[in-house]
């Protein structure tokens, strides 16, 4: 199996603050590093560390060169993204002393997908290949028109979440990442029992997988529902953690384990990225997520 991950290349400007600032406050913050980062970019070498065979779809600008080069050295083909004359996506990350963050993001040439590029990224993909996908580039409605023609398998992370998300065929989606606050906007609860109940009486035939952040996570499927506690670590940087969690559990999936497995490794891995600064450069190797 490939993966064909089409999403965001982002620059991160990362500011360490004692707090975030709140409305009409200026304060200095005490350090700010740049990073390689986007949601696309993070989940693909988070499938690639993992052990996936994963090429990236994106369009990026001049001043996001570096950008290509980390996922290539993390072993992402990343021979199909296009290179344009106009500004990369970037993020404005606010990391507190807790860990926490909160992000800005300027989608930039993340924007710039259509359809005929779309179309040329697929055109080798075969029935069984899954498609990663997230809500920081456009052109989502034809990506799931053209995956689900190809008869791909499509993941999901519904984030950040917006109104757009819910005008998509989200009937085709086969595995959905979702976290507490996406749960609560697509399924009409803050619950995750209800949440996971509601999801399966609107998609039968799909896969969920609810982060709940110190409280764990959920697999639910019309056959199984599964419960995984965290694993402690310190809380470093949290930037990274739920697109590590992905590609963690999709490759575990695609090699074979068990749900229980897939979501203890993706545990495992996640909260080794959340005991490190950064984003892309936060994500453990296969060989350091051996459970």
């Amino acid at each position: 199996m490939k993966f064909y991950s089409i999403g965001s290349l982002n620059i991160d400007y990362v500011y360490s603050v004692d707090h975030f600032v709140a409305p009409g406050e200026t304060m200095s913050s005490e350090k700010m590093e740049i990073f390689p980062g986007g949601k696309g970019l993070n989940q693909s070498i988070a499938l690639s560390k993992a052990g996936a065979d994963v090429v990236h779809g994106a369009v990026l600008g001049n001043d996001g060169a570096f950008l290509a080069k980390v996922m290539e050295k993390a072993g992402v083909d990343v021979s199909k993204i296009k290179k344009i004359d106009a500004p990369s996506g970037h993020a404005i990350i606010q990391v507190n002393k807790a860990g926490q963050n909160c992000i800005l993001l300027f989608a930039g040439t993340n924007h710039a997908l259509d359809k005929k590029y779309v179309e040329d990224f697929l055109a080798n993909a075969k029935e069984g290949d899954t498609v990663l996908l997230q809500n920081e580039t456009n052109c989502l409605d034809v990506i799931f028109e053209i995956a689900h023609a190809k008869r791909l398998q499509i993941a999901f992370n519904p984030s950040p979440f917006n109104d757009v998300i819910k005008t998509l065929p989200l009937q085709y989606v086969n595995w959905w990442f979702c976290n507490e606050i996406e749960g609560e906007a697509l399924f009409g609860s803050d619950d995750p029992e209800t949440i996971a109940d509601n999801f399966i009486k609107k998609y039968p035939e799909s896969n969920l997988i609810l982060t709940l952040g110190k409280n764990g996570s959920i697999f639910k499927n019309k056959d199984f529902q599964l419960y995984q506690p965290i694993i402690d670590a310190p809380r470093v940087d949290t930037t990274a953690a739920g697109d590590t969690f992905t590609g963690y559990f999709l490759n575990s999936v695609a090699s074979g384990k068990d749900f229980a497995t897939a979501l203890k490794t993706a545990t495992k891995a996640s909260s080794i990225a959340i005991s490190r600064k950064g984003a892309s450069v936060s994500i453990p190797t296969a060989d350091e997520v051996i459970i």
